[in-house]
């Protein structure tokens, strides 16, 4: 099973968020065998929150062989031909190690901050992605679009991947399954997506057709992770600081569609996350991977864990995917 470690960016507050940890967590990921670092996006977020794709940069630079991946960029809040070079000169800056994930995004604030309409979104993002694409795979491009006109446009240099960087997408309605499958080249979950509808949504992904250029349909799961010597010992570490955090997205995602889902347990948490001892994770991990994930990426630290904590439990997870 391939895994990513979702870096924390924020702090609790009065405390700021400092990259030299993330950049401790990316290293020993990458020595632990993980496949990604992946980092998401905020804005208005007043405890603060490292922008998402100069802190890429500087993780890519702080590493040598682990992927970067977003997941996810807020698509229709860019400019797309300057996310396409940006994301595309990351790619030659680290060797081609990007995998660029979108989501559509929820926040009115966040919108109104770019001057995006929440009407806008839909098409803001699915022309984004088709400039993107296009700058990324053709020598010159022109487009006329609803909210963006380029005239023989080309980018130089493009991408090292070839044909390009994979792009992932997230969502959990039946339209962002369709455009994944359409646009993307896998499909990230909610950290809170309950096991019980992950079957049905898996399926679903992988029953719409693809898009021409696309290159497959991973499924990527996004879970809260924690690995200690005992089940114990792991929510002793992880329980308070990850309730922090989910009373704290109950006010962050109040216009989301799960925000509900915040004010839950701890056995409603566990039952969606990979938590525990190493033998417990092991099987998680497994089952997810019976049930069709090609992948699973893991936020390991809330906002207020102790730096000591987390790399602990990376080890730990290094040793699994190691022993399996």
């Amino acid at each position: 099973m391939r895994l990513g470690l979702y870096l924390n960016l924020y702090g609790t507050p009065g405390e700021r968020p400092r990259l030299e940890d993330a950049v401790e967590q990316a290293r020993l990921a990458e020595q632990a065998g993980f496949e990604w670092i992946v980092l998401g996006e905020r804005h208005l977020h007043r405890p603060g929150y490292h922008e998402i794709l100069t802190s890429l940069t500087w993780l890519a630079a702080k590493t040598e062989r682990i992927g970067i991946a977003t997941a996810g960029i807020v698509a229709p809040l860019y400019h797309p031909v300057v996310l396409a070079e940006t994301l595309a000169h990351l790619d030659v800056l680290s060797g081609g190690r990007v995998t660029a994930g979108f989501v559509l995004g929820y926040r009115p604030e966040e919108f109104a901050l770019y001057g995006v309409t929440q009407p806008e979104r839909v098409a803001r993002f699915e022309e984004c992605l088709e400039i993107v694409t296009r700058l990324w795979t053709e020598d010159e491009v022109s487009y006329d679009g609803k909210f963006t006109s380029i005239q023989e446009a080309y980018l130089s240099p493009r991408p090292v991947q070839s044909p390009r960087p994979r792009l992932w997408n997230g969502g959990r309605v039946s339209a962002v399954l369709e455009r994944t499958a359409r646009m993307c080249d896998g499909w990230t979950t909610s950290f809170n997506e309950l096991d019980s509808d992950l079957p049905d949504k898996i399926a679903e992904y992988l029953s719409y057709p693809r898009g021409e250029g696309t290159l497959g349909a991973e499924v990527i799961l996004c879970r809260e992770g924690f690995c200690a010597p005992t089940s114990q010992d792991a929510r002793q570490a992880l329980e308070e600081p990850l309730r922090d955090l989910y009373d704290a997205y109950t006010g962050w995602k109040r216009t989301s569609t799960d925000a509900s889902r915040y004010t839950q347990g701890w056995d409603d948490i566990a039952a969606r996350s990979v938590i525990g001892s190493p033998a417990e994770c092991a099987e998680r991990l497994a089952h997810y991977e019976e049930m069709g994930a090609d992948g699973i990426i893991l936020r390991i630290q809330p906002p207020g864990m102790p730096q000591a904590d987390v790399l602990r439990s990376i080890e730990a997870f290094g040793d699994i995917t190691q022993l399996g």
